[in-house]
């Protein structure tokens, strides 16, 4: 169905932000270093943005799945057919790529001759502006105005669809069905909300000269916290996963 379409790439997206961040700073703890390639910090800062450029996306496409599944039953199937749900995905993946060479390509086009210090866990822009010495930085201020605009319009569109579901969940005659309506629905808006509320803090906010615990945690927020939270309402909030997910685990302990 299309909502477990957009789970499996959402799912995939939050899986490759955690995989482009996490591995690499914990090897630098245990390890006792703090260092990255330049092409490394390269690779990271387009990754990194590309799964936050395609989250977006997929996540304003999973609220449309559920006003489409809330307010239009009737005419669900003809409206979320896979053709539809297939172009939604691709779009939301090429909004990611473009926006990753965007952002890498006038990131790292500007002069790096001072100190080469990230004040971060991993190679994000604002860090990385902190330590430029270029002075003119119009290509990364056009990226980020993309940026904001895409984050804006997305979250518009959510709140629009889910004040319309939340609408046609109040005219529901059973209180269990407006009960599981709402169960399903806040979370996921919270987390969106979340998610997109320290996304901009993050590349918004002047980046002080040493890190702070504040800044960090909303770092940690918008690339681990807010994936790992989303299996988490998607998958173990679904009784079909939890059927699955059961089934699942039942033969492996027989095994």
């Amino acid at each position: 169905t299309p909502m477990y379409f957009f789970l499996r790439n959402l799912s995939f997206v939050d899986l490759c932000l955690i995989t482009v961040i996490v591995p690499n700073s914990v090897l630098n703890s245990l390890a006792n270093r703090s260092s990255i390639s330049f092409l490394g910090c390269v690779a990271q800062v387009f990754l990194v943005v590309l799964c936050v450029g395609s989250e977006f996306p997929i996540l304003t496409a999973m609220s449309y799945d559920r006003y489409a599944a809330i307010c239009h039953p009737l005419r669900y199937e003809t409206i979320m057919t896979n053709t539809a749900c297939g172009k939604m995905v691709a779009a939301s993946w090429l909004t990611g790529v473009m926006f990753g060479v965007l952002y890498s390509a006038s990131t790292f086009s500007l002069g790096f001759c001072g100190s080469n210090i990230v004040q971060q866990f991993f190679c994000d822009v604002p860090t990385l502006l902190k330590i430029s010495c270029s002075e003119d930085h119009v290509a990364i201020d056009v990226s980020v105005t993309g940026g904001v605009a895409l984050g804006l319009g997305c979250f518009i569109f959510i709140i629009i669809s889910y004040v319309r579901i939340f609408q046609a969940v109040l005219r529901m005659p059973a209180t269990e069905s407006r009960a599981k309506a709402f169960s399903t629905c806040l979370p996921h808006l919270a987390v969106v909300t979340i998610f997109l509320a320290t996304a901009a803090i993050a590349y918004l906010k002047p980046v002080p000269d040493s890190p702070s615990t504040p800044d960090l945690l909303v770092s940690v927020f918008y690339t681990i916290v807010t994936p790992t939270l989303n299996p988490i309402i998607y998958t173990l909030r679904n009784r079909d996963m939890k059927y699955a997910l059961g089934r699942v685990l039942k033969r492996d302990s027989l095994l």
